[in-house]
């Protein structure tokens, strides 16, 4: 299994069109993909492939071949595949919000059998899969069309059952960043299904990045990712000792020296859910679990935060 699957990959802020770049770990159902950019005044039309590879001889297998055109009527969008470089039977999409001079956020929201496109927050299309999806490894933009940013990102593998489309919010960069150690206080505690999430950035020579709950001198969360012996565990500070150490099996470590990362934290009756770039890791039952007890968190460790969410 390719370890690129259970990484987060860095987005892509201003690229020049025509744009190509490798998907890491290629795509599969639960992934999402965030383009925003501007139409240009002029434009006649632009498109984004999702290939398999690069070749231009023989031309690359193109999975989904999104493609707006812009008429004097109103703009469509063309989608197809171009497998073995036959082109397969065209689907057109009428009205579409998609407009010259104007921006625009596209999402691509991939499940087993097909992709869910929306434009602006407005579900516009399903696609089904005509080749397989795990082998899709390259995306590709051209035409008339400005890019602003490309986002990679994982769906949340809790609360995706309540929307059409999980919230989809590209990482921001920049001045807003958060360093460590981080102490946030959590005045009204925590209750059920009340989400954390941590999105940051492993910088250079990490040792240790830690997670802490705490409730006054009790820790009744702690996760540790160790990056000299590639572990993650977990454990809890809940009496005048330490419990046993939980090990958290995964098929790779999922932390890397100048990576992205995102942990979801989500508290449940007696048990934390934990998923880390949107791949859950299981629950971890805590006896005598007391959420509204939980008053702070603690981050610390080589990493640079861009999102804390309590």
């Amino acid at each position: 299994m390719d370890p690129g699957v259970f990484l987060l990959q860095p987005p892509v802020y201003h690229p020049i069109v025509p744009y190509v770049c490798t998907i890491f770990g290629g795509l599969r159902p639960g992934k999402m993909i965030l383009i925003q950019g501007t139409v240009s005044s002029t434009a006649s039309r632009f498109q984004i492939d999702l290939q398999s590879g690069c070749s231009t001889s023989p031309r690359a297998d193109v999975a989904f071949h999104f493609n707006p055109r812009f008429s004097s009527s109103e703009t469509h969008v063309i989608c197809n595949t171009l497998r073995k470089d036959q082109w397969l039977d065209e689907i057109r999409f009428s009205k579409i919000p998609l407009h010259k001079a104007q921006s625009f956020q596209i999402v691509y929201l991939f499940l087993a059998d097909r992709i869910k496109v929306s434009i602006g927050g407005q579900h516009i299309l399903d696609f089904a899969h005509r080749l397989p999806l795990n082998d899709v490894d390259t995306f590709g933009i051209y035409g008339d069309v400005a890019v602003k940013d490309i986002s990679f990102l994982c769906c949340n593998p809790y609360h995706d059952e309540l929307t059409e489309y999980p919230v989809c919010q590209p990482l921001k960069l920049g001045s807003a960043a958060l360093e460590t150690p981080l102490l946030m206080s959590l005045p009204d505690g925590l209750s059920e299904s009340h989400l954390i999430k941590v999105r940051g950035l492993v910088l250079e020579d990490p040792d240790k990045i830690n997670i802490w709950l705490k409730s006054g001198e009790l820790i009744p969360f702690s996760l540790t990712a160790n990056f000299q012996d590639q572990t993650l565990c977990f454990n809890h500070l809940t009496g005048q000792s330490w419990s046993e150490p939980q090990k958290i099996q995964t098929p790779f470590f999922l932390f890397h020296e100048e990576r992205f990362f995102e942990i979801l934290i989500l508290p449940e009756d007696r048990v934390f859910k934990l998923a880390i770039n949107g791949t859950p890791l299981g629950e971890f039952f805590i006896p005598g679990l007391d959420l509204k007890s939980i008053n702070e968190m603690e981050i610390n460790g080589r990493a640079k935060l861009y999102t804390v969410q309590c």
